[in-house]
C-alpha cells in the first residue's frame, strides 16, 4: 500500500500583535502554526514575547522578509498599511492574508491579484464570518434551494464602539455584511445606494445604510453603527419557501434559526401562516481558528481560499460605490461594468492581451494567457495555458514556451529558443541564437537551439548564450552570463557563468547536505548530478 505523505504545516509570521491581531496570534500558536511576531511597538512585541516564548519577535517587515523559514505572512494592521506589505511580501515569495479590507484602492487589489497569481502564491482576505459554521450552513441550505428563491436580505451590525478614525463606520463594519450577502446571492449588485450620519466628526460617518439592488431581482441592505445602544449582529434571508435568521448574539444553539412561514392568499388577501422556527445544529468551531487553518490548508494544497483576491475585489468594489453613493448625497451608483479586476480564469477562458500589445496571425495562445503592453508575438509560436508575459516582450516567430511560465518585461525570445513549463525569465534577460554574428553576413541557417528546462529562473539582465541547455529548477543569477550547460539545481552567477551551489524547487539554496530549511527536505545526492 502507497504511504500517503503527511503535509508539513506552514510556518507563518504575524504583522500587528495588537487589537485583533491578538486573536490571530493565539489561533496561528494552537496550531503550531506561528514562528515570528512584528510589531512596531516594543510594549506589545515584548508582552508577546512573554506570553509565547518559543515564538520569535521583531520590529521591521524587512526582518520577516529575511526568514526563508517563513512561508506565510499574516497582516493585521491599519488598512492604509495593507497594500505596501501585502506587495513586499508576495515579491519576496510569501502567501499573503491580509484582514479587511483587502486594501483601500481597486487599482491596489487588483495589483495584489495579478501578483499573486504570477507567483503562484496564496492571497487571503480575513472575511471572518465566511468561516463560522452556521453561515457555512446558511449558505449550503441557500445553494441546494431549502429556502426557495432568495427574494431579500438584510443585516445589520451595531454596536457602541469601537471608533475609529482611519475609516468610516462602513469600511469597518461593512465588509463581512457585502461579503456574506454576495457569498449567498452568487452575483454582484447592479446598484447601490447608501445614506449616512456624520456626528462624533464632520467628515466620518458613524452611521450608514446601503441598498443594493441585483439583476436576478434580490434587493439587500445593510445597517452598521457604532453609536447603537447595544450590540447586535444579525443576518436575515428571506426565500420563498423559508426564512432564515443568522444571529450571531445568540447562544451557539440559537445562532441559526428557520422560519417555514408561509404567505397564503384568502378570499384575494395575503396572509401570513407563521410556524415555530427549526434550530440548526451545527458544529461549535470558533470561525477565527477555522479561518487561520484555512490559510494554511490552501499553501499546502495550492487550494483556492473561500476569501481570495478576487472576493476581496468584489466586496471593495461594492464598498467604493456606497462610499461614492454618501458622497454624491445618496445618489444611485451603478456597477453595471466589468469587474475592474483580474479576470476568474478557468480551463474554459480566452486569454487576455492588452490592446497596445500586437498579436500575429498563426500562432496558438493558450487559456489564461496574459500579454502585456506594447509587447509583439510573432508566427508559428505556441505559447502555453497561464503564462504571463510583460511590457515590451518580443517572442518569435516559431518559437514554444511552456504552461505557466513569466516573461517579464523587455525580453526577447527569438528562434530557437524554448522554455519548458514553469520558466521564469526576469526583467531585461537576453538569449542569443546566432553565436558569432555579423550585419553583414546573414547566419540564421546557423542558429543553434537553446532549451529551458523546467522551473528554470533566469535572473534580470543574465544572458544565455545560444546552443545551451538550462537544467530543470536551476537558477542563473541576476547578470550572469551563461557559457555553457548548466545542471538540473545548479545556482549559477558571474561572468562566465560558474556553479556556486545548489537550490531548491522553491528557490532557497541548499546547504552542505542538499537539504532546504525553506521546505524541510532533501534533495537527493546532487553532488554526482552530471553536466549535461
Amino acid at each position: 500500500m502507497t504511504e500517503i505523505p503527511q503535509l508539513t504545516t506552514p510556518h507563518i509570521a504575524i504583522i500587528g500583535a495588537g487589537n485583533w491581531g491578538k486573536n490571530l496570534v493565539r489561533n496561528f500558536v494552537n496550531l503550531n502554526a506561528l514562528k515570528l511576531i512584528c510589531d512596531k511597538n516594543p510594549d506589545i512585541l515584548g508582552q508577546s514575547g512573554r506570553q509565547y516564548p518559543h515564538v520569535d519577535t521583531c520590529l521591521t517587515l524587512s526582518d520577516i522578509l529575511a526568514r526563508p523559514d517563513i512561508q506565510g505572512i499574516v497582516i493585521a494592521t491599519p488598512a492604509e498599511t495593507h497594500f505596501r506589505i501585502a506587495r513586499e511580501a508576495l515579491l519576496s515569495g510569501k502567501h499573503v492574508f491580509v484582514e479587511k479590507p483587502l486594501v483601500l484602492h481597486e487599482k491596489d487589489a487588483t495589483e495584489l491579484i495579478h501578483l499573486a497569481a504570477d507567483q503562484h502564491l496564496t492571497l487571503m482576505v480575513g472575511h471572518l464570518i465566511q468561516y463560522h459554521p452556521s453561515f457555512v450552513k446558511l449558505k449550503q441550505l441557500v445553494a441546494t434551494g431549502d429556502l426557495g428563491r432568495i427574494n431579500y436580505i438584510y443585516s445589520n451590525r451595531l454596536n457602541l464602539g469601537k471608533i475609529r478614525r482611519e475609516e468610516n463606520i462602513l469600511w469597518s463594519f461593512a465588509p463581512h455584511d457585502i461579503s456574506m450577502i454576495l457569498a449567498l446571492a452568487g452575483e454582484s449588485p447592479e446598484s447601490v445606494i447608501a445614506t449616512g450620519g456624520n456626528y462624533l466628526h464632520k467628515k466620518i460617518a458613524d452611521v450608514t445604510t446601503t441598498h443594493m439592488e441585483f439583476a436576478s431581482g434580490l434587493k439587500a441592505h445593510i445597517f452598521v453603527s457604532w453609536l447603537h445602544p447595544f450590540k447586535e449582529q444579525k443576518l436575515v434571508v428571506v426565500g420563498d419557501r423559508k426564512m432564515a435568521v443568522f444571529d450571531d448574539s445568540q447562544a451557539w444553539s440559537g445562532k441559526l434559526l428557520l422560519y417555514p412561514h408561509e404567505i397564503k392568499w384568502e378570499n384575494n388577501i395575503p396572509t401570513p401562516a407563521r410556524r415555530e422556527p427549526e434550530r440548526v445544529e451545527t458544529p461549535q468551531e470558533e470561525p477565527l481558528n477555522a479561518e487561520c487553518g484555512h490559510f494554511l490548508h490552501c499553501i499546502q494544497t495550492g487550494q483556492n481560499p473561500v476569501t481570495d483576491g478576487q472576493e476581496g475585489l468584489r466586496v471593495q468594489q461594492v464598498l467604493h460605490a456606497a462610499q461614492q453613493s454618501l458622497e454624491k448625497n445618496s445618489k444611485a451608483v451603478s456597477l453595471k461594468r466589468p469587474a475592474a479586476g483580474l479576470p476568474e480564469f478557468t480551463d474554459q477562458t480566452p486569454y487576455f492581451v492588452h490592446e497596445t500589445a500586437w498579436i500575429d496571425d498563426g500562432l496558438t495562445i493558450g487559456n489564461g494567457t496574459r500579454i502585456w503592453h506594447f509587447s509583439h508575438i510573432l508566427r508559428g509560436c505556441e505559447i502555453g495555458e497561464y503564462c504571463n508575459i510583460g511590457q515590451n516582450a518580443v517572442i518569435g516567430p516559431d518559437v514554444t514556451i511552456g504552461k505557466r511560465c513569466k516573461i517579464q518585461n523587455n525580453v526577447s525570445i527569438f528562434k530557437g529558443v524554448t522554455l519548458e513549463d514553469d520558466v521564469f525569465c526576469g526583467p531585461s534577460m537576453v538569449f542569443t541564437n546566432v553565436f558569432n554574428p555579423r550585419a553583414h553576413i546573414r547566419r540564421m541557417s546557423e542558429a543553434r537551439p537553446t532549451l529551458i528546462k523546467k522551473g528554470a529562473t533566469l535572473g534580470a539582465n543574465c544572458t544565455i548564450i545560444c546552443g545551451n541547455t538550462i537544467g530543470s529548477y536551476a537558477f542563473v543569477g541576476a547578470g550572469a552570463v551563461v557559457t555553457h550547460n548548466v545542471p538540473d539545481y545548479a545556482l549559477m552567477t558571474g561572468n562566465p557563468a560558474r556553479q556556486v551551489g545548489w537550490v531548491c524547487r522553491c528557490g532557497n539554496k541548499l546547504d552542505k547536505n542538499f537539504y532546504c530549511v525553506a521546505c524541510e527536505i532533501t534533495i537527493g545526492d546532487l553532488s554526482m548530478t552530471q553536466h549535461l
